[in-house]
């Protein structure tokens, strides 16, 4: 048999609240529970998370796997550094702040290059239109 804590979706229709539960892995997400250690409430700001610590502890020592989110809320609440040992896991940061000193607040330059004496050349004999114009005056004489 093998124990989940995961969690328990309770309330009403677009007013989501969780429960957080010791179940069966093969029982359904709103089915049966062994028992119920905490309490998820999203809508609130902040969030509120409770969890019953010293029943939490005893389940994870008896072997109950948690689901990831179970397992965040654990961390959060910090009774997952309790039963691991383990301290809780720092957030990613954002972009290395080298990256951002590379970026340069000045305006930048635009470079503006000359036409070469070719260049010049090749743009007479070429209309806006793209027509080759010295084929066409040899086609008119």
């Amino acid at each position: 048999m093998a124990v989940r804590i995961r969690l328990r979706r309770i309330g009403k229709k677009k007013q989501p609240q969780y429960r957080l539960i010791v179940a069966e892995a093969a029982s359904p997400r709103d089915g049966r529970f062994i028992e119920s250690i905490g309490r998820y409430n999203p809508r609130l700001d902040p969030p509120l998370i409770s969890v019953d610590e010293e029943r939490a502890l005893a389940w994870l020592r008896q072997g109950a796997q948690p689901s990831d989110t179970a397992r965040s809320m654990l961390v959060k609440t910090g009774v997952w550094e309790k039963f691991s040992g383990e301290p809780a896991p720092t957030p990613t940061p954002g972009p290395a702040p080298q990256a951002v000193a590379e970026v340069s607040t000045e305006s930048p330059e635009v470079a503006v290059q000359e036409p070469t004496p070719e260049a010049e050349d090749d743009l007479s004999t070429t209309s806006p239109e793209g027509e080759d114009t010295a084929a066409s005056d040899e086609t008119a004489v």
